[in-house]
């Protein structure tokens, strides 16, 4: 059953001339209403100017266009923080060309309902309760200033200042949760129990029979009754349903499918027949398969069936799959959706060409030029997910591909990760031992800097054909000193190039580039403006544990020779 609730809302100008609130809201459908879910937003315009009015609408609309244009692996909080900070400068900028608009700001409390849990962002005086078993609950804290004289003063609001502080939360959802949302002239009329009274009418209705719309019609109307001077504006959400999976289930219906038998080249299904076996794995395989239809060589991939069974190996694919279709960009294979699927696979589209795995098992030699050609368009490839919150974790020769048309594409997001991933999966280890940074071995958990890790070593095995700390093995505990240059191996690499790439894979993370853009950068300047060559880690530092065991031997032997001296005399 999808998320369903009982919404409602109200606002009136009260003694006001103009009312300078607005409220908005958006219930979208599948599949935004799980990858995005319902966004509710509350406004109060700052009055004394006549741009309070004109804030408080652009700043909701934009939101609610907005929010749902942003890409589907942000967090709901990188979502509307991004978002948030974009209307915080057309605002202010608009206050400062328009005269007549001058100190033009808002208030504004929003709400994402999404799965079950609420999100929500908040800046200024109103405010966001929560009913919950008849207690009411404020989650938001007003930004005025403290002294008694000066609490209708906001420290915060939509462009008061360049700079916005948005205070974001987030909590589990339950069945009968009645959320408000309401401006200062509805909260500042009415105590906390007349609002709870209300709101408990509400909560213990029936299913399906909203009276949201007429609760948020008596606060308002009873805040005006109460002597309230203000412009007054509500809206309420009840929850009736909560979605019985969680939100991964319920992004793909591969979940429900069936995993075919092994194909033999020849065999069909679904109108695509089956080419050859690209890949197999312990848990995947990999078809090169035609289109019947319109004779298109596609990718088709697809669990083991001995993995049918494992509710983590299908949410895993169902995951690879969704991510996959969120990777829209030149240096991605792009996921094809079929009219009708019997069965658990999804297709990917198909490119001639080999991986760089391929062409170093082929004894390619890669020109200088080359290298740095394939890196720039790497590390492109790379940021592009990570705009979009997306960690490989798996970046390698084996999975990147050259097509014949001259473009790199990133393969396999069978271990990626993003912002939506559960803690488990985010902490756990994934990839291949010998790209993994030093501190995952450790138990860090993967960044946009083990991924930069993982392009630096590549780029150093198309020069040298060797890494950087040598091959490491599956459950091997290596240890980590100094890179070797890669001039060792190959004195034509310039020296400019060798720093990019030992700054890549230094040992220790605030040495390496913290972004996919600072990296390409360097790549971009190439000799015109050289990286300047790391200093040596202190020798304390690339081997204590050497060090102070023979610091502890040292000690062991001058004792003893003390010993021996005292008992002699």
């Amino acid at each position: 059953m999808p998320l369903t609730l009982a919404l409602g809302h109200a606002t009136q100008s009260g003694p006001r001339p103009r009312n300078e609130d607005f409220v908005g809201m958006v219930t979208p459908r599948e599949p935004e209403l799980s990858t995005k879910g319902v966004l509710a937003a509350i406004a109060d315009g700052v009055s004394g100017n006549q741009g309070g009015r004109e804030a408080a609408e652009y700043t909701v609309r934009g939101l609610l266009s907005d929010y749902y244009a942003t890409p589907d692996t942000w967090p709901v909080a990188q979502a509307l923080d991004r978002v948030l900070s974009a209307t915080n400068s057309w605002v202010q900028h608009q206050g400062s060309v328009r005269a007549e608009l001058t100190g033009m700001a808002t208030t504004l409390t929003c709400v994402v309902l999404r799965g079950g849990f609420y999100h929500f962002a908040h800046v200024g005086d109103s405010r966001l309760y929560l009913l919950r078993a008849g207690v009411l609950t404020r989650l938001t804290t007003d930004h005025v200033w403290d002294k008694p004289e000066m609490q209708h003063v906001l420290t915060r609001a939509i462009g008061l200042d360049s700079r916005l502080a948005i205070d974001h939360g987030m909590g589990e959802l339950q069945l009968r949760d009645v959320l408000l949302l309401v401006t200062d002239g509805v909260w500042s009329a009415l105590r906390d129990v007349d609002l709870c009274s209300r709101l408990s009418t509400l909560a213990l209705g029936n299913p399906g029979n909203s009276s949201a719309d007429d609760t948020a019609a008596e606060l308002v109307q009873a805040a005006l009754d109460a002597g309230g001077g203000d412009n007054a504006s509500a809206l309420v959400l009840r929850i009736d349903a909560l979605p019985e999976q969680d939100l991964r289930d319920a992004l793909s219906s591969l979940q429900l499918l069936p995993v075919p038998p092994r194909f033999k080249p020849g065999q069909q299904i679904d109108g695509y027949r089956i080419d050859s076996v690209l890949h197999n794995s312990r848990s995947t395989l990999l078809y090169r398969v035609t289109d019947l239809r319109n004779h298109r060589a596609l990718v088709l991939k697809t669990l083991q069936p001995d993995c049918g069974t494992d509710p983590q190996e299908r949410a895993a694919f169902a995951h690879e799959e969704w991510l996959a279709k969120r990777a829209v960009a030149r240096f991605f294979a792009q996921v094809i959706l079929p009219d009708n699927r019997s069965a658990l696979y999804f297709l990917t589209t198909w490119h001639d060409g080999s991986t760089l795995q391929q062409q170093l098992d082929a004894a390619t030699h890669f020109t200088i030029p080359e290298v740095i050609a394939h890196g720039t368009r790497l590390v492109r490839a790379a940021g592009a997910l990570h705009r979009r919150s997306i960690l490989h974790r798996d970046i390698k020769p084996a999975n990147i591909h050259i097509g014949s048309d001259g473009e790199l594409r990133l393969l396999d997001f069978g271990v990626a990760q993003s912002g939506l991933d559960a803690p488990q999966r985010a902490t756990t280890q994934a990839g291949t031992p010998s790209y993994l940074a030093p501190e995952q071995f450790d138990g860090a958990p993967a960044s946009r800097q083990t991924d930069l890790y993982a392009v630096g070593v590549t780029l150093y095995q198309l020069l040298t054909r060797r890494y950087p700390y040598g091959e490491i093995e599956a459950f091997q505990r290596p240890r980590f000193g100094e890179p070797v240059p890669p001039t060792r191996t190959r004195p034509d690499v310039p020296h400019w190039l060798e720093n990019v790439v030992l700054k890549a894979v230094s040992r220790m993370p605030s040495e390496r580039f913290d972004t996919a853009e600072e990296f390409l950068l360097a790549l971009e300047r190439g000799a015109t403006r050289p990286l300047n060559k790391a200093p040596p880690a202190p020798l304390l530092q690339r081997d204590a544990l050497s060090i102070w065991r023979s610091v502890a031997v040292v000690s062991v032997v001058l004792n003893l020779l003390l010993l021996y001296l005292l008992v002699v005399r």
